[in-house]
């Protein structure tokens, strides 16, 4: 468009140099609202803010909530076009993270108007696709994320879920991970035709918008759709940037998957101890196992029964485990092998995300 061509009439220069006045102000002065009362429409986000020296906290956060919702770096005529208050988010609370130096919770809600049904893809562009950049802050993570129902209803979700459980049908994952999502297509069909109860996916390195096809191709033919996790450490292992891994399950529970592919307390990856509890996954436990892959289910199957029947009398797993597997390998050959071949390793390092000191 030429300069001609973009000009204004007169009558509407006229009409817009009456409401707008063009520079820069300080974002808190439009989107930090301590006195905003949150409404049952609003989605609600959590982000751990580290300003830069110099940046009020009130800036900071608003600035979260300019740059993840309708703002940018400065006052624009167009928006005189559209109700502003309608639209924007807004940082309606800041708390000090207790025991960390210029830390902040900044508490955010977005109108739902904001948001498309249905895409895990749209909410995350518009809630975290540019503002981890904002230079203003040092860091950011983006803590959690209250979804409202009426929203998540808009979303297929997983194929089948926790409703839809048919037993402990054991199998092999095929993953339709692949470059295209014509060739992801017809690797799950292959699965199917293979009469494989289950498939799995890289949720995160192949996006939302192809896990959510995936998913709903799973749900019409009758597949579990096992996810895997596959970068998610770049996003979320670092306290004070990126996202927290709860954020990036419940991403996943909208785009759609039956169970995730997640790390233990004990094993090589990542993974703090009360964040972690309550998840057993069985992987080179099991396959690694030194009379091979049947064995390794029956010594994980042992070990997994002699746990839950010691915690249910009231035992200590956190400070006994050793002793109670040891006592259950008496009677399993198989789980006496596994403890064999792995009684020396361990993975005792300091994880780097860990639970504040105080909940936040």
């Amino acid at each position: 468009m030429s300069c001609r061509e973009g000009l204004m009439s007169p009558q509407t220069e006229t009409k817009a140099s009456v409401v707008f006045k063009a520079g820069v102000k300080d974002y808190k002065l439009t989107y930090y609202t301590p006195d905003y009362e949150v409404k049952d429409t609003d989605i609600l986000a959590a982000f751990r803010v580290t300003p830069q020296p110099g940046v009020p906290p009130e800036e900071a956060g608003a600035a979260v909530a300019v740059e993840s919702s309708t703002g940018t770096c400065t006052t624009l005529w167009i928006d005189g076009l559209t109700s502003l208050d309608r639209y924007k988010g807004r940082c309606y609370h800041i708390k000090a993270v207790i025991g960390e130096d210029n830390q902040y919770i900044a508490y955010v809600s977005y109108p739902l108007d904001l948001f498309e049904e249905g895409s895990a893809t749209n909410m995350f562009t518009s809630i975290v696709g540019s503002v981890f950049g904002f230079k203003a802050l040092r860091a950011l993570r983006l803590e959690d994320l209250r979804i409202l129902t009426s929203y998540s209803k808009t979303f297929q979700g997983p194929p089948h879920g926790i409703q839809a459980e048919t037993g402990e049908i054991k199998g092999h994952y095929l993953n339709a991970t692949t470059g295209t999502c014509e060739e992801m297509m017809k690797r799950a069909i292959f699965a199917r035709e293979l009469g494989a109860p289950i498939i799995m996916h890289d949720y995160l390195t192949s996006g939302f918008t192809t896990n959510t096809s995936l998913a709903h191709y799973c749900r019409d033919n009758g597949l579990l759709l096992h996810i895997h996790r596959a970068m998610h450490v770049v996003i979320d292992r670092q306290k004070n940037h990126g996202m927290h891994f709860r954020v990036l399950a419940k991403a996943l529970r909208m785009s759609g998957g039956d169970h995730i592919h997640s790390g233990i307390v004990v094993g090589k990856l990542e993974g703090e101890r009360k964040m972690t509890l309550g998840v057993i996954p069985f992987g080179g436990g099991t396959l690694g196992h030194p009379w091979g892959n049947a064995p390794g289910v029956v010594a994980n199957r042992v070990a997994l029964e002699a746990c839950v029947q010691a915690h249910n009398e009231g035992h200590d797993l956190a400070h006994e485990g050793n002793e109670i597997i040891r006592e259950a390998s008496k009677w399993s050959p198989e789980l006496a092998a596994a403890c064999e071949v792995w009684k020396e390793i361990k993975f005792e390092f300091e994880p780097v995300d860990k639970l504040d000191k105080e909940k936040i």
